[in-house]
């Protein structure tokens, strides 16, 4: 099968290429660095400059390119997200889950494309309810304003790969190689500086997704046939309470203190505090038995140790 994938050179991409080469899939990656895109030409994808906010430019590609499958995993987020500023941060990624989502899928008429695949946030959901969230459970239904514009953007991106029947991967908090949580990414850097307390108790429960996990998801949703949405996230959903001392620890850190929720405010905005004490985690269930898919992490403690303990340890 030939797979565009939009988004190749980011955490996800990085990973979905080789795993998809290693398939023996012909691998399309749309990229608008050539710098960044080395390492997926080294995997043995062919490099398209393009950027999908481009209308007619990426639908040339596509007209070009035809693919049986397109992987819409592109991003603009920061290395280091401000969230009294969230909003602003993701800007452009609210704008490619749109207007690129709506110009890929319209680039992809009357070609033979046949399967479409695209990243959501399995972190989305209300949390008013209980337990790990299902598929079936409301996203969030009143957020906090910075989290506002990005809810929006999921939701339409779910809408027009819904129209399509396609399917949205819905991912949870991306661990792995260049993501915040690496050995050298930002919100690692603010642990080992003992800048990331326990927030009103850090109540919130968070449900992992390492990078290579999302890429055979992706993997398995070309192949297959399911569509809608569904949770790729690993086994233990895990409160903040839980996981972020174990991550301190790893670190060689210090045992991160407790903030008040009031106090954190002032310095995170709304949605920090939210993204601290209200988070909901999320069910996998569906996407093993609809996807045949089951993540070597399993839990975010072994995925962890394996990326930043220290060899030896």
């Amino acid at each position: 099968m030939r797979v565009l994938v939009a988004g190749a050179t980011g955490v996800i991409g990085r990973q979905a290429v080789p795993v998809l080469r290693a398939a023996g899939h012909e691998v399309v990656a749309v990229s608008r660095s050539r710098d960044r895109a080395q390492q997926a030409e080294a995997d043995g994808a062919e490099i398209v400059l393009a950027d999908i906010l481009n209308r007619e430019g990426i639908a040339k590609v596509v007209r070009n390119q035809a693919p049986d499958a397109i992987v819409h995993v592109a991003t603009a987020i920061p290395a280091e997200i401000n969230p009294k500023k969230l909003a602003e941060d993701f800007a452009v990624t609210n704008r490619l889950r749109t207007e690129g989502t709506r110009n890929l899928l319209d680039a992809a008429e009357g070609t033979p494309v046949r399967r479409f695949v695209a990243e959501g946030l399995a972190y989305a959901y209300d949390p008013d309810g209980k337990g790990s969230a299902t598929e079936d459970a409301s996203l969030w239904q009143s957020p906090p304003a910075q989290f506002e514009p990005v809810l929006g953007a999921l939701r339409e991106l779910e809408r027009r790969t819904a129209e399509v029947k396609g399917l949205v991967l819905r991912f949870g908090h991306l661990y792995g190689p260049g993501s915040i949580y690496a050995a050298d990414g930002s919100f690692t850097q603010q642990v080992r500086a003992g800048k990331v307390p326990l927030v009103g108790g850090g109540t919130s429960v968070f449900s992992f997704t390492h990078s290579y996990d999302a890429a055979t998801a992706i993997l398995a949703a070309v192949e297959g046939h399911a569509v809608g949405a569904l949770n790729v996230v690993d086994d233990e959903p895990a409160p903040m309470n839980v996981w972020l001392p174990v991550f301190a620890d790893l670190l060689g850190a210090k045992k991160p203190k407790g903030a008040p929720a009031f106090l954190a405010k002032m310095a995170v905005g709304g949605w920090g505090v939210a993204f601290m004490t209200k988070l909901r985690g999320a069910d996998n269930i569906n996407a093993k038995r609809a996807l045949d898919w089951t993540p070597r992490y399993r839990s975010w403690r072994d995925g962890f140790a394996g990326e930043l303990q220290p060899a030896g340890r």
